[in-house]
């Protein structure tokens, strides 16, 4: 069986400054504009068999934008970040900068309290595995930057060191084909 699967990057929520741990607000005005402007470039997204999102208010709103009407997928939801969930790195980092440094260095660490790294990654794979998409098929899905960080990590079966050296942009895509346990990056 070979299918393929594209990650597209929700549109952004916040400006970068206020960046917040498993974040569920709705897009911003900028966001929204930033939807509006590529709907002509990812119209094609539509064509997908199975369109999905991470259950997160801006990845429903931009799949909604773009026409996908995507089904959301509690398996796609952003790291639970336990109680850093909603507070900014800088505020988590003047708090608590031991358990910053734990959770940045070791993959398997969750120091607050939530999900580590680790597992996380193994999360998202185990859902791109178990996508019923049929030979040859194709599915989409609205994720978080993490989630398509992650699956990028789970695909080219890096370390996950490597989650750190990935920053997916607003509405950028992650095209992968294979199947299960078996993907390649497609790069367009």
């Amino acid at each position: 069986m070979h299918v393929r699967l594209t990650l597209l990057a929700a549109a952004r929520s916040s400006s970068v400054l206020d960046v917040r741990f498993d974040d569920d607000r709705p897009l911003d005005a900028a966001g929204w504009q930033e939807v509006q402007r590529m709907i002509p470039a990812l119209a094609h997204l539509a064509a997908a068999e199975l369109r999905y999102c991470s259950p997160s208010a801006r990845c429903r709103e931009t799949g909604e934008v773009l026409g996908l009407t995507p089904l959301a997928q509690p398996a796609l939801r952003d790291c639970d970040m336990g109680r850093w969930r909603g507070r900014t790195l800088q505020e988590v980092t003047a708090q608590e900068p031991d358990a910053v440094d734990l959770w940045l260095s070791d993959p398997r660490a969750a120091p607050h309290g939530g999900e580590s790294l680790l597992a996380f990654i193994q999360r998202i794979g185990a859902w791109l595995d178990t996508r019923p998409v049929q030979d040859g098929g194709w599915a989409v899905a609205v994720a978080e930057p993490s989630v398509v960080r992650a699956a990028l990590c789970y695909v080219l079966k890096a370390p996950p060191h490597a989650y750190w050296r990935v920053e997916p942009q607003s509405l950028s895509a992650l095209t992968v084909t294979g199947r299960p346990g078996e993907w390649s990056v497609h790069l367009v």
